[in-house]
């Protein structure tokens, strides 16, 4: 699928009705699910990983001209939604810095899928457990690192620690899976859920340790329009257990329904002389699997995340004090901050 091809043609003629659109916002509407699936399927799409620094910062120069009014004339709502999905998947939307591309979500499926694929083919001995572990944990480090907020940096050695801690957590979940269950259950298939179970429980121990400071010191909240109202420590801890449910979401498909697949595969004839094809097929099903669910798992949940003040007042007091304070006591039913990915 071409990536620029991904906005309908009915959504370029509504754009082309308006004068002007807020190129910072997506072009479906974020509260349904379809419109976030559409958003994301846009900014996700693995093509664009492919993407030369050069056309990514052609993309930025147009997309930043545009909010200024200062685009080229004769500017094609084409080329402006194509510069747009090109600065979204690549660029940090707090920062504004170019991401590393193996961090970017656009990467997701490649990566992914290649890690993954291995980590199912690779499940029987305790040495390929340990191993591809590891090698998923630190391309998940390198994600959550990528896609970090950038209002709370880390030190150091809050990301080693956060690193450290999640590869452990892994393999201890991988071990435990391994010898605790799967030796009391004798049913083959059970060994191959080892990976999700590890990839799970990781993702439990790894985003919120790496985004531990938006919970130490809370998150900036916004009223409805997007004026800055407070802070709230409880709106990153919805968020990261949105973004931890979404990334489970994420790969739960291909590890738990692919392993149920190749069981049944691997008893063919055909498939018994094939068996340097199995991670190949395996790999291959897994990138089919990822394509779709990186937008889905993404669109699960708005970005745009609300969050009811009575739960502030009730648990936060001194953060609703200052959020009265700055409303002038017109205290909105909601306030809003970006969840993360």
């Amino acid at each position: 699928m071409d990536a620029a091809a991904a906005p309908t043609q009915i959504v370029i003629e509504a754009m082309a009705t308006e004068h002007r659109i807020d190129i910072t916002k997506p072009l479906w509407d974020q509260n349904t699910f379809t419109g976030r699936f559409k958003h994301f399927w846009l900014i996700t799409n693995p093509v664009l990983s492919l993407a030369s620094e050069k056309e990514l910062y052609a993309a930025k120069d147009l997309y930043i001209k545009y909010q200024q009014n200062k685009e080229p004339p004769n500017t094609k709502w084409e080329d402006l939604v194509r510069a747009k999905q090109l600065y979204e998947s690549a660029f940090h939307p707090d920062s504004g810095e170019l991401q590393n591309v193996f961090g970017r979500m656009s990467f997701q499926m490649p990566g992914g899928c290649l890690i993954t694929g291995a980590m199912l083919q690779w499940y029987k001995t305790t040495t390929a457990v340990v191993f591809w572990q590891w090698v998923n944990q630190s391309f998940n480090a390198l994600v959550n690192y990528t896609n970090r907020n950038a209002n709370s940096p880390l030190t150091t050695t809050q990301m080693g620690v956060a690193y450290v801690a999640a590869t452990t957590s892994s393999l201890a979940a991988a071990l435990t899976f391994k010898f605790g269950v799967q030796k009391r259950v004798k049913n083959p298939i059970v060994a191959r859920f080892v990976p999700f179970v590890a990839v799970a429980t990781a993702n439990w121990v790894n985003i919120p340790l790496m985004r531990q400071n938006e919970i130490k010191y809370g998150l900036e909240v916004t009223d409805e329009h997007g004026k800055v109202v407070g802070r709230s420590q409880l709106a990153p801890m919805k968020g990261i257990a949105q973004v931890v449910t979404s990334r489970i979401i994420m790969c739960a498909p291909g590890m738990l329904l692919l392993p149920v697949i190749m069981e049944q595969l691997e008893k063919k004839e055909w498939m018994k002389r094939m068996k340097w094809a199995h991670a190949g097929i395996q790999i291959a099903g897994v990138g089919v699997f990822l394509t779709f669910m990186v937008p889905l798992a993404c669109a699960v949940f708005p970005q745009r995340c609300k969050l009811a003040t009575d739960t502030i007042k009730k648990y936060e007091k001194e953060n609703y004090d200052q959020i009265v304070m700055n409303t002038g006591g017109n205290v909105p039913e909601y306030v809003y901050f970006n969840k993360g990915l």
